[in-house]
Order: structure tokens, then sequence, then C-alpha cells
């Protein structure tokens, strides 16, 4: 609410316990990579906060009753609660995949109805709510300070994107609270009649039923700022009572300490909008990348801030991913491979991170610098580029190969970066299989197959042999246009991933 940066500490009396709450999606159609950036900003502070000693409970809801939800239904000639159903699944897909951990909880909207028809009971009885005719309205002017987080002034505000104009309001700003039954639609029992309740509702009276009058942290899009986040507080401010007043911060007044947004996705610099033709799911993007080359994508621009996706930029993702697991592999055969000396080389490294000493220890306190400065990833990330070159010198140049204390380098930045990668939700879990995803994904975006490039390779020797090296060299080049590049290795000829060249 402060519109700056502010040291975060638990309440008083609720000890190593930190509450947070991130709106979820709307469940009617595929997650896009707005909602990627969304989850995986909140679930790396999710595990960043475990990781600090918190006892996290992080509650992300499902909003599975909407206009979007009963217009797509009727399209598809569906129930619009086995629609929403269907997309729940799904969306639980997407985020394993993308290595987000599961929230504490998932409340879905339709199965708290019952504590938003009390939640509206109260704000009537507090006077911010009136019925017209099976309908109810926050009214909006009943309510000072509204507009305090979005710096929105009362004569600025309007209805919102998702209810239109209506002329029983007392305020065109007013929003509804409770939507009268419609033919064809899903409905509940209410003191009003029969109907559904708005969407603004739903977490405020969520929040107040399974975390409380107070919550430590709330997240989202930017974009929920108005009005939606707005309207939260001033549903939550409205149905306050006496014992909650005593909680609430800012005398009183707010029900959440600390609000998080997230900054846009653009596309090729443009707004992403269905119909501009450049929206992208998240199963758009993991039929040709590897989910964690999104990840990874998302990571690397600070999660306030605007990011442009483009093709280009995730091509460079997925080869700076690739590199950074086959520099972690090659490091865990050179170990291997040194027997006991490497052995004792990781065991050192070990001591050193528990004692938060030695390369592992410089690494990861740059590392922890970054996440504990407003969850600057990019920062983070950054603390890695010179132990990668480190390591890249040590496993293939002449000189590096017999540099003294070559394995205690290599085991210090090995568990650095891997720490770092378990910070952020970037596993190394299989570094041959992941390795392997990501060349046969990098091989279908080239739209070819190994026995491709392997005859590539072979035309490629042939020309050498005869000394032809433009025709080797335009063989290279070739493949370098789809994104893949050769290597000349002392174990012969190998091929990555590469940003294909233009």
């Amino acid at each position: 609410m402060g519109r700056r940066k502010q040291v975060f500490t638990p309440r008083q009396d609720q000890g190593q316990n930190i509450s947070m709450y991130v709106c979820g999606v709307t469940v009617y159609d595929w997650a896009h990579i707005g909602h990627a950036r969304v989850y995986i900003s909140f679930d790396v502070l999710h595990r960043y906060l475990k990781h600090l000693g918190y006892n996290v409970q992080y509650v992300r809801n499902f909003t599975d009753i909407d206009d979007k939800i009963i217009a797509r239904a009727k399209q598809s000639d569906e129930d619009p609660l086995s629609l929403s159903r269907r997309f729940i699944v799904e969306f639980h897909k997407d985020m394993e995949a993308l290595g987000c951990l599961p929230p504490t909880l998932e409340p879905k909207a339709t199965d708290h109805v019952p504590d938003m028809v009390a939640t509206i009971e109260q704000i009537i009885a507090n006077d911010h709510g009136y019925a017209v005719g099976g309908d109810v309205f926050f009214d909006v002017a009943s309510l000072p300070g509204y507009g305090r987080l979005s710096g929105r002034a009362q004569e600025d505000n309007r209805a919102g994107e998702r209810v239109a104009l209506d002329s029983r309001k007392r305020n065109p700003s007013d929003f509804a609270l409770w939507k009268s039954a419609k033919p064809g639609e899903p409905t509940w029992d209410s003191p009003w009649g029969p109907g559904r309740p708005g969407w603004h509702i739903e977490c405020s009276a969520m929040i107040r039923r399974l975390m409380g009058a107070v919550i430590d942290i709330h997240g989202g899009g930017f974009d929920l700022i108005f009005p939606h986040h707005e309207n939260e507080i001033a549903q939550s401010q409205a149905c306050a009572c006496d014992h909650d007043k005593q909680q609430m911060t800012n005398d009183g007044i707010d029900f959440v300490r600390f609000w998080l947004h997230n900054g846009f996705v653009n596309v090729d610099s443009e707004k992403m909008s269905k119909s501009l033709g450049n929206f992208f799911t998240i199963r758009d993007v993991t039929v040709q990348y590897h989910p964690l080359v999104l990840r990874w994508f998302l990571l690397n621009t600070q999660y306030r801030q605007a990011i442009n996706y483009s093709q280009p930029a995730l091509d460079e993702a997925a080869e700076r991913l690739y590199y950074i697991y086959q520099t972690l592999l090659d490091t865990s055969q050179a170990l291997k491979a040194a027997a006991s000396e490497g052995e004792r080389a990781q065991q050192e490294a070990a001591d050193n991170f528990q004692e938060s000493k030695g390369e592992v220890g410089a690494v990861l306190q740059q590392v922890h610098q970054g996440m504990c400065d407003d969850l600057n990833t990019p920062l983070a990330l950054a603390a890695l580029s010179a132990p990668l070159k480190a390591m890249n010198d040590l496993l293939s140049t002449k000189k590096g190969k017999k540099a003294k204390g070559r394995l205690h380098t290599l085991a210090q930045y090995q568990l650095a970066l891997q720490e770092t990668f378990r910070l952020l939700g970037m596993q190394v879990t299989d570094p041959h299989e992941q390795l392997d995803q990501m060349r046969q994904l990098a091989l279908s975006r080239a739209n070819m197959t190994e026995e491709d490039v392997a005859a590539a390779i072979d035309r490629r020797a042939e020309a050498r042999q005869a000394k032809d090296y433009s025709k080797a060299d335009a063989v290279r080049a070739e493949l370098s246009k789809k994104g893949l590049a050769i290597m000349d290795t002392a174990e012969g000829v190998e091929w990555r991933p590469t940003t294909p060249e233009l």
C-alpha cells in the first residue's frame, strides 16, 4: 500500500507463521503465459520464504463460476461447472510442468457461496451495500478511502471490465456483490433470491473464512489492482466487525499488510491479446520448449517489471539453460572420474555450504542479496555467470584442466549452482534426461531428426577432408540457422541447441 520497498517481518503474535493469498485463474480456458508469469513469481516467493524458515500458508483460489465460464459453456454445450472442473485439472498439469509447488489450499468459489452470502449480509448491515430486484451492489460512495491501493479518485472510477453499466446503481462505479438468477445459469439460494456471487466477493469471503481477518501478503497480476483488489479492500473493510478491526492494519481498515503485483507480459513489444493474434497458452510454449526454459526466461526479469515475450528471447533462454545443465553434468562426471579426490572435494563443498564460507558461500551470499531485494531474481542469476565461466574453463581448457585446486573449485561452484536452482524451482533432477528432452525439442523446432543431423555432420566431415572448407562452413551455417550448433570437441563432433541465426 505504501508503493515502496519495505522490510518484511511476521506479525508479532504469529511467530514464524506467514499467510499469503494469490488470486487464481478463472477456469474457462487453457492457462496462458501471463498466468505462468504470475504463478512462477509467487512460487519463487513461496519457496524463498520457506527457505528463510517461515511456515507459509499459501492459498490460491479457483474462480469456477463467472460470466466467462457460463459463456464458454454455452458455446461448447457443456455444463459450466463441468467445464471449470476440466480446466482445473489441466491447470494443475501446467503448474506441475513449470515446477510450481502446490499451495497449502486451493479453494473453489462454488464451495464457499454460503461464506459469500454471509459476507454480503454483513456489508449490507454495515450500510455499505444495497439490494435492487434480486441483485446486490456495493455502495462505493459510502466508504471513505476507496481507491487508496490504485490511487484513483472517486470520479475516475468505472464499473470495470466484467460488469455492464446499470441504471439501478446509485453510482456508476458500484459493483455487483450478488447477481440474480438468469435462465440456464447455475444458481444458489440467498436472502435476495436465487442467483450467484459477483466476481470480487469470492476472495474477500474465502480469505476471511480460511485465513482470518488479516493476511500478510496478497499477490496477483498488475491488472488486478483495479478494480479487483481495490474492491477486495473495500469489501473486507465494509464487513469487518470490531474484533476484526483490532487486527487490521492502517488504523483498522486494511486486511493486507503487503501487496505484491507482477508486471505484464507483452508479446513482441505489444500487449498479449487474442484479438491481436499474439496470444500463447502455456501448452503452446511447452510443446516447443522445455517447461523449465519458460521458467528460466520469466525469472530473468524482476517480477514487478513488464517482460517482453518473443521467440528469439525464448531461444536464447533455451540455449543458456542447456549450457548450464551441460556444465553441471560435465562437472559431475569430472568429479566422479576423480574418484576419492572428487568425493573429498564434494564433502568440503558441503561443509562450506553448511558454514556459509568458501566459494560456495560467496556465490550464495550474492544470490541471497538479490532474492532479499524485492525478489530480484535477475540479480540472483547474475551471480552464477562468473562461476559458470570458471567451471567451463576448468573443464575444457588445457590450462584449466591442470589448474591447482581444480576439483575443489568445481565442487564448490557445482553446489552453489544446485542450491540456487533449488531456491528458484529449477531443479536438476536427471541432467541426462533433461538435456535429452531439450535436444529433442530443438530437433522438433528445426523440423529435423537425429539422423538428419548425423548426415549433415558427415557431409561437413567429408567436405573438410576434401579441404572444401566453404562447403563445410555452409553445412555448419545451415544447421545454425535452424538452432543447432556443431561443436568440435576432443571426443569428436557434437551438437547442441543454440539461438537460430537470422
